[in-house]
Parts: C-alpha cells; sequence; structure tokens
C-alpha cells in the first residue's frame, strides 16, 4: 500500500476550521509534534488518522489522496501549456506544486486564465474585431457560471439543506410534488398559476402573484419552475450573499448566478437529499428506475445524482456533461477529478458521441486518460421537442461519470471487468491538449510538440511529432 503525503491538505483543513495544531492533535489523539511532521510531508498520513479524520470532519478519505489533486493538475497543464512548451515550467514541477500547495497553484492558474484571456483580446482588438464579439471566444458570464459550481465540485452544503427542510415542511413527495408546491405558493406567497400563452416557458409577474407555465411543459419541467419559484421568493437573500461570494453585486454574472443557485435550490426541493439518496443507493444508481420512482426525466436525475456530496451521506461522486452534436459542452459539472478541456473540442472516442447513433439507449464505456485514472461513463441522447409539427427539436447527450474505483456500485458496471486498464477506451480531454501522440482521431496537433513534416513518408497518425516513438 503507498504511503499517503498530504501536508498540505490538512494544514488547509485545520486552518478551515480554525484550529491550533494543539487543538486538532488533541482530536486525532496524537502528539502535535507528530501532527506537525504529517504537516510538513516529513511523515505520511496513517489509516487510523485517515479514520479519524473522516469521522471528526466527515471528509472522504479521498479527500487526501494524490488522485484529487488530478483535476488541478489537468487545469495547471491546459492554462500553461505555452509556458511548458518554452521549458519555462516542467510538467514534474507543476505536479508537485498541485499536490503540496494546491492554494499557490490555484492561484496560478487564475492568473493563466487571465492572461489567456487578456491575450485573445488584445488579438482581436488587433485584428479590428469588435470588443463585445471578442469578449464571447473567453470567459463568458455564462462559463464562469460553471466554473462557480466546479470549484464547489457542483454541492451546495447549505442551500441543499435548507431546500430538503422545506421539502420536509411542505411535505414533498413522489407523486404529490406539484400539489404541494402550488399549496406553498398560495398560502405563504399569495402566488397563483396560470396558462402561458406565449413561447416562453415560464414567466413570473410580480405585481399579480401570477405564475405563468407553459401547456408545454411535463409535469416534472413544472414542478421544476414552481420550485425555482419558491427559491427566489423564500431565500432570495442567501442567494444574493452566496453568488457575491465571487462576483460583484449587480453584474451580470452575479445575477446568472443566482439563477444558477435557485435551479440548484429547486432540484433539491423536488428530489430532496435523504430521500433521494436511499432510493438511488437501493437501486444501485439505475438512472431509468429513478426517472420511473420520481416521475422526472433522464437529464434532471443525471444532474441531481452529480450533486449527492454531503459530508457523512456521500453518494458516488459523478461528473456530469451535456454535450451537442457538434461536441459543445452546454453543461459540465464534476465532484471528481474529471477534467473539461476549455481548449476547444473533447474526445471522439468518448461514449457521449456514440450515443447519437442510438438514441435512448444508455451507452456504457470504461475510458481511461493519459494519467491512467479510469472512468466509468453512461451516456444516452434525449431530444426535447416544442411539440408543434415540422418545429425542430434539440438533441443532447448526457453523460454521467464516476472513478472506477466506486463503479462497482452501479448496475452498469455488471459483466465488466473494471480491473483490466486494457479493455479500457483511451481518451483525453481534448485533442490539443491531449498526450496521447499515437491516437489515429486525434483532429488538432498537440501543444508544445513540433511536427513531424516529410514528403517522403505518412503515417496512420494525422500529426506525428518530432521524435515520437512506436506510435500506432
Amino acid at each position: 500500500m503507498s504511503k499517503t503525503y498530504a501536508g498540505a491538505r490538512l494544514r488547509r483543513l485545520r486552518e478551515e476550521r480554525r484550529m491550533s495544531q494543539a487543538d486538532l492533535a488533541r482530536v486525532l489523539a496524537i502528539s502535535p509534534s507528530y501532527l506537525n511532521q504529517m504537516e510538513h510531508d516529513s511523515r505520511p498520513l496513517t489509516v487510523p488518522v485517515l479514520l479519524r479524520l473522516t469521522e471528526a470532519f466527515g471528509v472522504d478519505p479521498g479527500f487526501f489522496s494524490e488522485r484529487d489533486t488530478a483535476r488541478l493538475l489537468a487545469d495547471l497543464r491546459e492554462a500553461l501549456a505555452g509556458e511548458i512548451a518554452e521549458s519555462r515550467v516542467s510538467a514534474a514541477d507543476l505536479g508537485d506544486l498541485a499536490a503540496r500547495l494546491p492554494g499557490v497553484a490555484q492561484v496560478l492558474l487564475d492568473l493563466g486564465r487571465r492572461n489567456q484571456e487578456l491575450s485573445e483580446r488584445l488579438a482581436g482588438a488587433a485584428d479590428g474585431r469588435d470588443r463585445d464579439r471578442d469578449r464571447a471566444t473567453t470567459s463568458t458570464p455564462h462559463e464562469q457560471v460553471r466554473d462557480f459550481f466546479y470549484r464547489r465540485q457542483n454541492y451546495l452544503h447549505d442551500t441543499d439543506l435548507a431546500a430538503e427542510r422545506l421539502a420536509a415542511e411542505t411535505g414533498v413527495r413522489p407523486g404529490e410534488v406539484i400539489g404541494a408546491l402550488t399549496a406553498r405558493l398560495a398560502e405563504e406567497h399569495g402566488v397563483h398559476l396560470a396558462a402561458e400563452p406565449g413561447a416562453r416557458l415560464h414567466r413570473y409577474d410580480d405585481r399579480s402573484r401570477t405564475l405563468h407555465l407553459s401547456s408545454r411543459l411535463r409535469p416534472g419541467q413544472r414542478a421544476f419552475r414552481m420550485a425555482t419559484q419558491l427559491a427566489l421568493l423564500e431565500h432570495g437573500e442567501d442567494l444574493d450573499r452566496l453568488a457575491a461570494e465571487d462576483f460583484p453585486p449587480g453584474s451580470p454574472t452575479h445575477a446568472l448566478t443566482r439563477i444558477g443557485i435557485a435551479n440548484y435550490f429547486a432540484a433539491a426541493l423536488i428530489l430532496p437529499y435523504a430521500a433521494f439518496y436511499a432510493v438511488a443507493e437501493e437501486a444501485r444508481y439505475d438512472i431509468e428506475r429513478l426517472t420511473d420512482h420520481f416521475g422526472l426525466g433522464y437529464e434532471t436525475i443525471c444532474h441531481r445524482l452529480s450533486t449527492l456530496q454531503r459530508p457523512r451521506l456521500r453518494a458516488v461522486p459523478f461528473s456530469f456533461v451535456r454535450v451537442d452534436r457538434a461536441g459543445n459542452l452546454s453543461k459540465r459539472q464534476s465532484a471528481t477529478g474529471f477534467h473539461f478541456s476549455r481548449a476547444g473540442g473533447t474526445c471522439p472516442l468518448w461514449n457521449v458521441y456514440e450515443s447519437f447513433a442510438a438514441p435512448g439507449r444508455i451507452h456504457v464505456q470504461v475510458a481511461e486518460m493519459p494519467d491512467g485514472q479510469r472512468y466509468l461513463w453512461t451516456a444516452r441522447a434525449v431530444t426535447r421537442h416544442r411539440g408543434g409539427w415540422g418545429e425542430h427539436g434539440r438533441t443532447y447527450a448526457v453523460g454521467l461519470g464516476c472513478e472506477i474505483r466506486h463503479a462497482h456500485r452501479l448496475v452498469y458496471s455488471d459483466g465488466l471487468d473494471l480491473a483490466s486498464s486494457s479493455s479500457a477506451t483511451p481518451i483525453a480531454m481534448g485533442c490539443r491538449v491531449c498526450e496521447r501522440l499515437g491516437c489515429s482521431q486525434r483532429a488538432a496537433p498537440p501543444l508544445g510538440r513540433p511536427l513531424l513534416i516529410d514528403q517522403n513518408s505518412s503515417t496512420f497518425v494525422p500529426y506525428p511529432v518530432e521524435d515520437q516513438q512506436a506510435v500506432g
């Protein structure tokens, strides 16, 4: 068994709890000097200490695992790809920084991203492009909102608890959700429901206290809109405060984040944590069984599954993604170390794209990233129609994945050889930053590697590089 050195994480955990070394040592039943040695990586974390930390603070033992640095390291390597190519910093240095000083690594990552954005804006100005159009290619408010949830591993503890308390007060239960929400809106806020005749899915009129809902909404969608309105009415100040942790009030990003948190609250209200967790565990995360039990859509169930990270009641940590046929990621959240690329494009070998060929069927894949980390991914294509003849629907692939160490808890792992890496499909975060130089599916040359250009030979690899060994 490999030794675990995680001094920086242990020290950060202690400081977040505002505890001295003596206080934490007392909780862990060890001496302050021994704790000091562990915080400075002179000694590894032992199994008894890990167990006591889990019991005392409700953290997953994986919090101290090197695997948890994978996402931060992948972000660093992507943001600083130019510096790596110019040998100003090595990938090994970034790995050491992510493992030992994650706080410093995050600051460096933020600076690297700001530098990229400024460079792109300056390039756009030099080319004479419209400033607003150029800004859309960098970090848009919607992208910043996704990062807000990404940094929190898609779990908002206080919001989730508040929604669960409200669910208990209103009597939210499968099959009775709309009735319970209708009564709460009317009795506590004087809000009544009406049909929305226009093209909008919903519209709230504060003056008449009327929530207009489109007749095209399915029951689960109606419940979600009603729950979102309750979040805005009853917890508006909490939404403001949480969004203001990252964005200035009054800004477009703050407003979008506020809506995003309200949507999170709505999902937690119609699918209360403890009840949903219990059914998900009993069903071994069978998504179709969960959609039938709760009467909600496939995407809603998958998204809620990706948020179940409550201390002492953690479910399988999932990554959630929604992708269109062109490869655009319209939703991406992760409670795992899985990294979503910002450099453009995703891996064509990922099963989310295969699902478009057979809509309605769940596709299962064991996938391996370049660092050797393996994941079990499920993907299914779903289509949304507005309901009228001749109107185009919207088709997405919804993916849900977990690390292979959790895969046995899922019904989708039955019959798969989870121990063998040879059966895994090699994927990566995107062609531009992919380290698999021998991939015949590569759609872009790798960053920071000089290409091998030879008029007298060709290979199966679209972009061979110099000094490349035995590609295939």
